[in-house]
């Protein structure tokens, strides 16, 4: 009999004032984990609709979680419901996802009624979230860039080059060479890797100031694994 009532039987019963605490402890701590993630976000495209629907998720599983209480039919039939929607917005970030399970995480927990729970969980959530942000772990700051210059066949210059590029870059590998000005030059193409970012100019200055080179440029970019 016990088992029926647990499957069919009526789900538990809150007041309003509990009802309202639910949502209002929901709403609140989803709200903290929205603002960690606008000021840890470090991408390109910020999307406004994803905060708040950080926000709203972590209210609709509040409420769904006081729907279901302790009735496993409900339940059952919830999930049956949920599995029919399809969601197709793409999140490529894998970091949003777990902000989002995180407003979710905190939806249930305040649906049960478990705020203490909810409380502990946001704000060791947030603060784990912010020390990562603002500490070197797990960053690759790698600064390449791809340098051209001209010099002419057979120029005793390029050991000055190889000794420029030793003395302000750890890496530099030759990507292409090819004839220019109808063989009067030859075009070089080095990928770099600078030492320190701000090497950018003196390797510049160092590279012009050799006699017979001409049509220096270095174009730098970040590598992708800070994106």
């Amino acid at each position: 009999m016990r088992d029926i009532e647990f499957i069919f039987g009526p789900a538990r019963i809150l007041g309003i004032e509990q009802l309202l605490a639910a949502v209002l402890v929901s709403f609140v701590l989803s709200m903290v984990i929205a603002a960690v993630y606008r000021w840890t976000y470090q991408g390109l495209s910020y999307s406004r609709s994803f905060v708040h629907t950080q926000v709203l998720a972590s209210i609709v599983t509040c409420t769904l979680i006081m729907a279901i209480g302790n009735n496993l039919a409900r339940g059952l039939g919830i999930l049956g419901t949920l599995a029919i929607i399809r969601f197709r917005t793409p999140i490529r970030d894998p970091r949003d996802i777990i902000f989002l399970f995180a407003c979710l995480a905190v939806g249930i927990a305040s649906g049960a009624a478990v705020f203490s729970v909810a409380i502990v969980g946001t704000l060791a959530f947030c603060a784990a979230a912010l020390f990562l942000h603002w500490s070197p772990f797990a960053s690759l700051r790698v600064y390449e860039g791809l340098l051209r210059f001209s010099l002419p066949p057979g120029s005793w210059s390029r050991e000055k080059v190889r000794e420029a590029l030793s003395k302000y870059c750890s890496t530099a590998v030759l990507v292409a060479m090819r004839e220019a000005m109808q063989g009067e030059a030859i075009e070089f193409s080095y990928q770099v890797r600078l030492i320190d970012p701000t090497f950018h100019a003196d390797l510049l200055d160092e590279l012009r100031s050799i006699e017979d080179i001409a049509d220096v440029n270095l174009l730098m970019h970040r590598a992708t694994v800070e994106i």
